[in-house]
């Protein structure tokens, strides 16, 4: 393990390792694995020789055992070449990167495959999250896999599709009400884990420093399929601001460890119906003094994070390069699922689709040439909220069982 240290990002404190910390002893910020990369030799031979997943990139993950990785076949998902999508938004080179081919469907089991492993380094015996859907997924199914107990604390209106796949795994699922203010499920996660000795997993970064750090092994397999060049652009469908912090730590190592010469610029989307990081970036706004979003709404359910709690490191590493971040509709980020499915066979949840609504904003505004190289990543499957899907797309007929009503029908 090439870990060094581990710093917090709020007052700079620096933890050793083997303290086995989540959150700042001195001031219960927010920390940061620290590599010591000079340590590293890693080449793009090597990488391209290994078998595919998240895996592959073992010395820039924090374990210290990887041969006992708790690992469903993670990562390593496809960088797919959108020709007919990217031709109707007048784009010459634009790719998807289809994180709904995960084991769970989505992007999280990236982290979960970290963190649990992890927490078996430590000893755990139980972990608990709290999650719009996806991460509680993910982590219920990676737990069952190292036979931990789990705890998963859900929004009062996850979707039912959501529930049934956290509870098919064995975990415990507590549905919490909303609060004019504030996220009662992360406050449940933490009162939990102070009061019961649970290990936090969450989907946000801020409460555990590990499991974040197997997000960057997507900015990894971007720059690798495009055969370690970056791309202009990444555009990252965006709720706390995790996917899109490990994705601009993982692009920043690469250059770092001179595997690729530059950075690509990155977007956070977010959805109108949610979306502080956005307002925070676009106003300047200090983390400190960003505000819980107040009574947020979307169809984009996997977005709903009222209080961005990795926004600090995200909105860094949009500043870093040269990035942005943007808000779309619902009615865009409907649109923009109907297009990946019917143009590219990608059938992505709203969550998920919401990459392209963004990069269609950014078109719109002239910021995106026709000649850049475009990433969108595709975050989560439309399995996940099969009833948005039936809501937007067409009712079959019926016909009787004849040439004749089906030439009627086709009206040939």
């Amino acid at each position: 393990m090439f870990v060094k240290e581990l710093r917090c990002l709020r007052c700079g404190h620096r933890h050793r390792p083997e303290d086995k910390p989540y959150v700042c002893e001195k001031c219960g910020g927010k920390i940061e694995v620290q590599y010591d990369y000079e340590q590293i030799r890693i080449s793009r031979k090597t990488l391209e020789k290994r078998k595919r997943g998240v895996w592959k990139y073992v010395e820039l993950l924090p374990v210290r055992n990887p041969d006992r990785a708790v690992t469903l076949g993670e990562g390593g998902t496809p960088l797919i070449k959108a020709a007919r999508l990217g031709k109707k938004l007048g784009l010459k080179h634009l790719y998807l990167k289809d994180e709904t081919r995960n084991p769970t469907g989505s992007f999280k089991d990236r982290l979960m495959t970290v963190g649990v492993t992890k927490v078996l380094e430590f000893g755990a015996k139980t972990v608990v999250t709290a999650s719009s859907g996806n991460a509680a997924i993910s982590l219920a199914a990676y737990a069952a896999k190292a036979g931990l107990e789990c705890y998963t604390f859900v929004p009062e209106r996850a979707p039912e599709s959501k529930l049934a796949q956290i509870s098919i795994h064995g975990a415990v699922v507590v549905k919490v009400k909303e609060k004019e203010r504030g996220d009662p499920t992360y406050e449940l996660m933490i009162e939990s884990w102070k009061r019961f000795g649970w290990h936090p997993i969450p989907s946000a970064g801020a409460f555990n420093p590990y499991h974040w750090e197997g997000i960057k092994t997507l900015a990894y397999e971007v720059c690798e399929g495009l055969k370690w060049s970056c791309p202009d652009w990444v555009f990252v469908p965006t709720g706390a601001g995790t996917l899109l912090s490990g994705c601009a730590k993982g692009f920043s190592e690469l250059k770092r460890l001179g595997l690729t010469k530059n950075m690509p610029r990155i977007v956070a989307v977010q959805a109108k119906g949610c979306a502080p990081l956005v307002r925070a970036f676009r106003q300047n706004i200090p983390y400190e003094r960003i505000e819980t979003w107040r009574k947020p709404k979307t169809v984009a359910g996997g977005l709903i994070d009222p209080f961005p709690w990795d926004a600090d490191t995200a909105i860094e590493g949009i500043r870093r390069s040269g990035g942005d971040a943007v808000a779309v509709s619902d009615k865009e980020i409907l649109q923009a699922e109907k297009e990946l499915a019917q143009m590219e066979g990608v059938f992505a949840e709203p969550s998920g689709a919401a990459g392209v609504a963004g990069l269609k904003a950014l078109i719109d505004e002239g910021k995106v040439d026709a000649s850049d190289t475009v990433v969108v990543e595709v975050t989560g499957g439309g399995l996940k909220d099969v009833q948005t899907a039936l809501e937007i797309s067409k009712r079959p007929r019926t016909i009787s069982p004849s040439i004749k009503a089906l030439s009627k029908l086709i009206k040939i």
